[in-house]
């Protein structure tokens, strides 16, 4: 409703964080100063909502001035950047998502957008004519000539706070608004540089200058596991700080790095910023408020870091960057790596991509020419690689009801018997994925998706991993009503636990899992314990391949190495070679102790096993690549699915058979489907896709949008669109 009494004003654009599929016509009164990028109010409906004033642009079907309604307030509020506002449409554009919806990731933390209040404290009153008793003269020196709290006051003077109390009412001091104190203390770049080697230093060189140039441009920075990548990546950082920008640095389980975060304020004297989904609402808001105004000059966060408002952005550090942690799946549907390069381009920044096992997408972009590419092919301090075994299960299979080979035992009797850590590998929490009743066949399934129960034997639960579902372990089965006739199959970590407290009964256990490592604080203490040598023997999922550094583990062992392996997936072969890969560099990182590996197999053969007993990361992406190339498949083509869902199987399957007579027709392009997904019913919804595959120099979102504008798709219908898909589920 427009306020009474306000003077008319000019006709703006205003993007609210809606899926909405684009700004909005509004009137700015004359009293109200906005410009593009401002926050303010609005009204939507019969409710006020938060918007951004939008980069002019004309309404393709302008509403009559008589029909604009007026903004109501400005937020107090530094305004959205320009870069940002780009990014926010480029975007949506790439990844066809409304603007309003990539908007809202941009606008994470509304309540930052109110002008932070001010602390109160005392200040001194210059020539007060009033009785200054010793504690007064005492409270007189600690306030000197500043503004400080009552309380400060009282304890720095060792007096009571009834002496300040006293020195108010008789006007010695009176009430002021402090100055607020920076929201992050800032790190030092020269507080403790490391001692880089020869290579290193060549590395730290190369993206130095980059970051000197303030220039766009990408590095890959490829290292084996323990190269000393980080250190070689946080004097890149160190230098954007001597320039006065701010730097990003994206990691895939921020929550859980807690050694990398001291191993940044041991480098700088200080904490960075952090951002992820653990941290408290007011956190957020603190922190998104100092990004703003520039008092966050570094931020380590997961994903949704890349939409936060840095106002002068030198560079983007993507750990680790081929994890597939870094692609969102829900809502707008993106790649965290691939959206930092778009923001470093539009920041005119440098980003490095760090990893050990780099993407074959970003290697072949290396070998294009489009990114430099600097090495680091040896262990810091002297240290070797692991030696890596295949383990043939076939030849040497484990005693009947077991998971563990013979061999795999022995090598950890060994390693506990010198005094070292064993760390046993198993992308699979709970106790077994599979249950089923002796007597029937019967298998628990998820009620709301195409899945096993899990079952965590230790909570008596069963759970599905994809939707959440938990229900408890019946004691009959529900088919048949046979009591206590339900049985695992196949081990999780908890069995293997389960194995490893028979075998090894005197040795000190730990799990890691994200249902036993939830966050930072149990991540931070895990750590410690191992550190400390607390723990003799680590029994993880895939939490331990990222990036942990335990001096004294110096064997580990794979469970089930051929796991990633199953299905049709393009990339199945890739992500294991990584996975394994990173966990097996998690042994012999200390120079004095080499490390062994071992995977047991029944594919010994596989081309996966035999690269990663040769070490030969590089020879196994160059086969893949040869693989995927006569078919344009990526990164040699493009690919884009449609995800159609609905709670009614039946309308699922009908918009998808509907999309598939509708698919696009050309030269370079094929759609492959409609077919049941690989998980055909997800959190309650039916699931079918349909993918288009493209040679590489075709742009997909013209074709999507031409092909989803042509389908007719009912209401109950929804249809997800992932350009570059890096999963099949």
């Amino acid at each position: 409703m427009a306020t009474p009494n306000r003077k008319a004003g000019r006709r703006i654009r205003v993007l609210l964080p809606l899926p909405l599929e684009g700004a909005y016509d509004y009137r700015l009164p004359l009293e109200l100063a906005a410009g593009p990028g401002s926050f303010v109010e609005v009204p939507l409906g019969g409710r006020v909502s938060l918007g951004v004033v939008w980069d002019d642009e004309e309404n393709p079907e302008p509403i009559a001035e008589s029909r604009l309604r007026e903004v109501i307030a400005v937020k107090p509020a530094p305004a959205m950047h320009a870069n940002l506002r780009r990014l926010v449409d480029w975007v949506a554009a790439y990844t066809l998502s409304p603007p309003g919806a990539v908007l809202r990731m941009a606008m994470s933390s509304p309540s930052a957008l109110e002008e932070p209040a001010a602390a109160s404290g005392w200040r001194r009153v210059e020539g007060a004519e009033a009785r200054i008793t010793p504690d007064r003269g005492k409270a007189l020196e600690a306030l000197g000539g500043h503004i400080l709290p009552g309380t400060e006051i009282a304890r720095a003077a060792g007096v009571s706070m009834g002496v300040v109390r006293g020195m108010a009412s008789v006007g010695l001091i009176e009430p002021a608004l402090m100055p607020r104190a920076a929201a992050f203390p800032r790190p030092i770049p020269d507080f403790a540089p490391p001692d880089l080697r020869d290579e290193q230093q060549i590395a730290a060189n190369a993206l130095r200058e980059a970051v000197i140039t303030r220039r766009f441009g990408v590095t890959l920075l490829e290292g084996v596991t323990g190269s000393g990548k980080t250190e070689v990546y946080l004097d890149a950082v160190a230098q954007c700080l001597r320039e006065g920008r701010q730097a990003l640095v994206l990691l895939p389980e921020i929550a859980l790095s807690t050694q990398w975060l001291s191993r940044f304020e041991r480098r700088f004297g200080a904490p960075p910023a952090l951002w992820h989904s653990e941290l408290s609402s007011r956190t957020r808001r603190v922190t998104w408020r100092a990004v703003a105004e520039g008092d966050a000059p570094v931020l380590v966060g997961a994903r949704s870091a890349l939409f936060l408002p840095f106002p002068d952005l030198g560079l983007i550090i993507v750990d680790e960057e081929h994890e597939t942690a870094f692609k969102q799946e829900d809502g707008v549907i993106y790649h965290a790596r691939d959206m930092a390069v778009v923001r470093a381009r539009l920041e005119a920044a440098t980003c490095v991509l760090v990893s050990a096992t780099p993407s074959l997408e970003t290697v072949t972009n290396a070998q294009a020419g489009r990114y430099a590419h600097v090495t680091l092919p040896n262990r810091h301090h002297g240290a070797a690689l692991p030696t890596v075994e295949a383990l043939d299960l076939r030849q040497y299979p484990p005693e009947r009801g077991r998971f563990l080979a013979p061999l795999l035992i022995q090598a950890i009797t060994e390693t506990l018997a010198r005094g070292e850590q064993a760390m046993l590998f198993l992308n699979r929490r709970g106790y077994a994925p599979l249950t089923l009743c002796r007597t029937c066949g019967h298998r628990l399934q998820c009620p709301n998706c195409t899945a096993w129960l899990v079952e965590h034997r230790a909570q008596r639960r069963l759970q599905c991993h994809h939707c959440g579902h938990t229900e408890p372990t019946p004691l009959a089965c529900v088919e048949c009503g046979t009591e206590h006739s339900l049985v695992p199959i196949g081990p999780g970590v908890e069995r293997i636990q389960e194995e490893i407290s028979e075998l090894f009964p005197e040795a000190r256990r730990l799990v890691m899992a994200s249902d036993t490592i939830p966050g930072p604080a149990a991540a931070a203490e895990a750590a410690r314990r191992i550190e400390d040598r607390e723990v003799d023997l680590i029994i993880g999922t895939q939490i331990v391949a990222k990036g942990w550094h335990f001096p004294h583990l110096t064997l580990v062992g794979v469970v089930d190495a051929d796991l990633g392996l199953a299905g049709g997936d393009l990339r199945a072969g890739e992500r294991t070679m990584q996975l394994l890969h990173q966990v097996a560099g998690r042994a012999g990182r200390e120079g004095s102790t080499p490390g062994k590996v071992l995977l047991q197999t029944f594919s010994p053969e596989h081309p996966v096993m035999m690269a990663l007993v040769a070490d030969d990361m590089p020879g196994f992406l160059k086969a893949e690549a040869a693989q995927r190339a006569p078919g344009h498949w990526p990164p040699f083509g493009r690919l884009a699915a449609l995800i159609v869902s609905s709670e009614d199987a039946r309308a699922a399957e009908r918009a998808a058979r509907d999309l598939g007579l509708a698919a696009p027709t050309g030269a370079g392009i094929q759609v492959l489907g409609p077919a049941p997904a690989p998980l055909a019913l997800l959190r309650g919804r039916h699931r079918h896709r349909l993918l288009l595959k493209a040679e590489r120099g075709i742009r997909v979102q013209p074709i999507l949008a031409d092909w989803l504008a042509r389908a007719q798709i009912r209401r109950e219908v929804r249809v997800q669109v992932d350009v570059d898909p890096v999963g099949f589920v």
